[in-house]
C-alpha cells in the first residue's frame, strides 16, 4: 500500500527527516529514541529515495513541540514543504513533528496543497486521501492530549509536594538546602549577620529608604547569590538598593513560612502574564516549616509599616491628580539636573504652608543625596504672574480668531468626509442592483457580483465610521454670547486668581490646561523652562532667595538692648520690656524668655547668672556656709526681707549678696 502512494513526482523531490527531542536531558539519556529516528533514513531509502536526496533536520533537539516559536528546524521544514521541495516528510511519530493541533493541522494543509506525503513508524500517508487525513488528524489530537495528561500528572505531583512543603524552590539569600533536603540557615556567618543587621536596621529606622541610606552610609554590603548564569551559586557582596529591600521585607520565607504560589501565570491574548496573588490564593502556606530570621509577628508588623509608609501613585506613569495643597506645579515638575519627576513637600512657615519641590528619586532608590531642593512659593508667584499676563482680552481675541479659522477648516473637512460616504453609498447601491439583476442560474457571475456587493458594503460602513469619528472631534462654534462671556471672564481673571476662596485644586486645573510641564534647575539662579500645551516654550530666570537664616537675623540694636537689660532683669523680664515697646524677633514673633536666652547664647553674651557671679554674689550652699544655718533658715530670712538676693532666671533661683562686716 505504501509503494502505491509513492509516485515518481514524490521521488523526484527531496525527503525531509525531522528529528526532535523535548529536552536536552532526553537527548543525552534517551539515546535509543534518537537512534530510532535516525534509522528512518534507511526506511526512506528502501522506498526509493537516494541518500543524497534525504535531508535530515535535527536542529530542534532539546526543544519542546508545544509551539513553533523557538523551533527553527520545524519552521524550515514548513517553508520547504510550502515551496514544493519536499516529496515526503518523515518523523518517528506525530508528537515529534508537533504537540499542537494548530501547528499540525497547518502542516497537513500545506502538505495537501503541495502533494507531499507524510511517513511515520507505522506507514506512509497521503494528506489528500480522506482516510489518511482522518487518521493523521486523530493522531495529532492524541499527541496533544498526551501532552496534556503528562503536564497534568507532573503538575499534580508538583502541587502535592508543594502542599507538604517538600518541593525544592529557589531560596532567598540566607537559606540553603542541607543534604536531607531541609531548609536551613546559610552556613556563612557573615551572610547571617548581614541579614540580621538588615532586619534590625529596618526595625530601628522604620522605613525602606532609611534602611538603604543607613547601609550605604556605613559602607555595608549585602550578600547576593546568583541563581542562574555562569556565576550560578556564587556569593557576591553588592550595594543594597530599594528594590532588594522591598523584596526581602515582603518575602515570608524569612519568617519561617514555606509558601508556594505567591505569583501565578495567567494566559491572556497578549501572552502569559505574571500576577501577584493575595495570601488567600497561595497554593501553600506552612508557618514554622524552617527556622526564621524574624517571627511571624515581626513579618506582619513590617508589612504594616510598608503599607503605612506607601504613597499613592499612578502605575502607568501619568501625572498625579491635582490635590488640595498650595503647590501649583504639583505633578508636572521635572528636575533640570537628572530629568526625574520632582515631588512636593510642605513646611509650616508663620502658620502658612510653603511648598518645596524636591528631586529625591535616587535618594529613595539608592540612599544618595537629594538631587536638588527648590522653595516653591517664589516659583508659584512667577507662574501666577505669567498666567495673569497671558490671559488677557487681546490673547482671547486672537484665540477666537483662530477658533473661526478652525471652524472654516472643519467645515471643509466635514464636507470632504461626507462626500466620501455618499460616493461609497452610491457604489454600494450600484453593486447591489447589479447583483439583483443577474440571472440566478448563472451562478459563476452571481457569486462574483455578491462578493463585490459585500466589499462595497464594507467600504461604505468604514467611510461612515470615519465620518462619525470626525464629527465627534468637531470644533464647537463660538457665538457672540459665549464671546462676551469669555471676554468678561478674562477681564476678571486676576481678581478670580488672587481670590483666596478659590480652591487650590481649581487653580492647578487651570495651570494644567495651559502648561504641559516645567523643568527646574537651581544653580546660581533658578531657571524655569516652561513647556506649554501648544508646543511653545518659555524660560524664566528667578534670583535665588537668601537663606532662611539670613532673614531671621536679629537686629544689632535689639541685641545691644538685650545685653544692657540683662544686667538688671531676667530673661522673662527682658522679653516683657521688648514686647511692651513693640519690638519683634528676627522671625517676626513676640519675644519670650526662651528666645532671649537663645539670642544670648548664639551671640556669646554673658547671661544674668554669670554677670551676678562675677559681681560677687553667692549661691545657696555658699550662703549657708557663710551664715552657718540650714536651707530652711535661709528661706525664712529671705521671706522676712533680712537677706539681699537677686533672681537670675524665671524659676525660683536666687543669688545672695555676701555679708558686710
Amino acid at each position: 500500500m505504501a509503494t502505491q502512494k509513492i509516485k515518481v513526482t514524490h521521488l523526484s523531490r527531496n525527503a525531509y527527516l525531522y528529528i526532535r527531542q523535548s529536552t536536552l536531558r532526553q537527548v543525552y539519556e534517551n539515546t535509543e529514541s534518537t537512534k530510532r529516528q535516525y534509522a528512518l533514513k534507511q526506511q526512506a531509502v528502501s522506498l526509493g529515495w537516494t541518500l543524497e536526496s534525504i535531508i535530515t533536520i535535527d536542529s530542534d533537539l532539546g526543544q519542546s513541540g508545544v509551539t513553533t516559536a523557538e523551533r527553527t528546524g520545524f519552521q524550515k521544514l514548513v517553508a520547504e514543504v510550502g515551496m514544493g521541495h519536499a516529496g515526503i516528510v518523515i518523523g518517528l511519530e506525530v508528537s515529534r513533528l508537533s504537540r499542537s493541533s494548530t501547528d499540525w493541522s497547518r502542516l497537513l494543509e500545506i502538505c495537501a496543497i503541495t502533494d507531499t506525503l507524510i511517513m511515520d513508524e507505522d506507514g506512509v500517508y497521503d494528506t489528500n486521501d480522506f482516510n489518511d487525513r482522518l487518521l493523521l488528524g486523530l493522531k495529532g489530537t492524541m499527541s496533544e492530549a498526551e501532552l496534556h495528561f503528562l503536564q497534568a500528572r507532573m503538575r499534580g505531583g508538583l502541587m502535592n509536594k508543594a502542599k507538604r512543603g517538600e518541593l525544592r524552590i529557589s531560596l532567598p539569600i540566607g537559606y540553603i538546602y542541607n543534604d536531607n533536603g531541609q531548609i536551613v540557615f546559610d552556613p556563612d556567618v557573615q551572610v547571617r549577620q548581614a541579614i540580621n543587621l538588615f532586619f534590625q536596621t529596618f526595625r530601628r529606622v522604620g522605613s525602606v529608604w532609611g534602611t538603604v541610606r543607613e547601609f550605604n552610609k556605613q559602607g555595608f554590603k549585602f550578600p547576593l547569590r546568583a541563581h542562574k548564569g555562569f556565576k550560578k551559586g556564587e556569593l557576591q557582596w553588592v550595594q543594597l538598593v530599594n528594590s532588594t529591600t522591598l523584596r526581602i521585607l515582603h518575602n515570608p520565607m524569612y519568617a519561617g513560612i514555606y509558601c508556594y504560589g505567591r505569583t501565578q501565570v495567567q494566559r491572556t491574548i497578549h501572552g502569559k502574564k505574571t500576577l501577584k496573588m493575595e495570601k488567600e490564593d497561595w497554593h501553600t502556606f506552612i508557618p514554622g516549616s524552617h527556622p526564621g530570621y524574624i517571627t511571624i509577628e515581626d513579618y506582619e508588623r513590617n508589612l504594616k509599616i510598608l503599607y503605612d509608609n506607601a504613597h499613592p501613585r499612578g502605575e502607568d506613569g501619568r501625572k498625579s491628580p491635582p490635590r488640595e495643597g498650595p503647590a501649583l506645579l504639583q505633578g508636572i515638575v521635572i528636575c533640570g539636573n537628572c530629568g526625574k519627576k520632582m515631588t512636593v513637600q510642605y513646611h509650616d512657615e508663620r502658620s502658612k504652608l510653603i511648598p518645596i519641590y524636591v528631586c529625591q528619586k535616587r535618594c529613595i532608590e539608592y540612599g544618595d543625596k537629594i538631587c536638588q531642593t527648590v522653595k516653591g512659593d517664589i516659583i508659584d508667584r512667577e507662574i501666577s504672574k505669567m498666567l495673569i499676563e497671558m490671559v488677557t482680552p487681546l490673547a482671547v481675541e486672537a484665540s477666537l480668531e483662530v477658533q473661526k479659522e478652525l471652524n472654516l477648516r472643519k467645515l471643509e473637512v466635514d464636507r470632504y468626509y461626507k462626500q466620501q460616504v455618499e460616493r461609497a453609498r452610491y457604489e454600494m447601491e450600484l453593486a447591489r442592483r447589479r447583483y439583483m439583476n443577474v440571472d440566478p442560474d448563472n451562478r459563476l457571475v452571481a457569486v462574483e457580483l455578491e462578493a463585490e456587493w459585500n466589499k462595497k458594503l464594507r467600504e461604505m460602513e468604514q467611510a461612515q465610521e470615519v465620518y462619525e469619528k470626525q464629527c465627534q472631534t468637531q470644533v464647537q462654534a463660538v457665538n457672540e454670547d459665549i464671546r462676551s462671556d469669555m471676554l468678561d471672564m478674562v477681564a476678571k481673571f486676576p481678581e478670580i486668581w488672587n481670590n483666596r476662596s478659590v480652591p487650590n485644586r481649581e487653580k492647578k486645573r487651570i495651570v494644567r490646561c495651559l502648561i504641559e510641564d516645567v523643568t527646574i534647575q537651581s544653580i546660581n539662579e533658578i531657571i524655569l523652562s516652561i513647556r506649554f500645551k501648544g508646543g511653545t516654550s518659555k524660560v524664566i530666570n528667578i534670583p535665588k532667595p537668601p537663606h532662611i537664616w539670613k532673614t531671621w537675623v536679629t537686629s544689632p540694636d535689639v541685641i545691644k538692648g538685650i545685653d544692657y537689660l540683662t544686667d538688671y532683669c531676667t530673661s522673662g523680664e527682658v522679653a516683657d520690656i521688648l514686647n511692651e515697646k513693640g519690638v519683634k524677633s528676627g522671625q517676626g514673633k513676640k519675644f519670650s524668655s526662651r528666645i532671649v536666652e537663645r539670642i544670648i547664647r548664639n551671640y556669646n553674651l554673658k547671661n544674668r547668672y554669670t554677670r551676678l557671679r562675677e559681681s560677687g554674689l553667692l549661691t545657696l550652699p555658699e550662703k549657708m556656709a557663710e551664715l552657718g544655718v540650714s536651707q530652711r533658715e535661709i528661706q525664712r530670712l529671705r521671706e522676712n526681707g533680712q537677706l539681699n538676693y537677686h533672681r537670675y532666671c524665671g524659676r525660683l533661683n536666687y543669688l545672695y549678696e555676701p555679708e558686710r562686716f
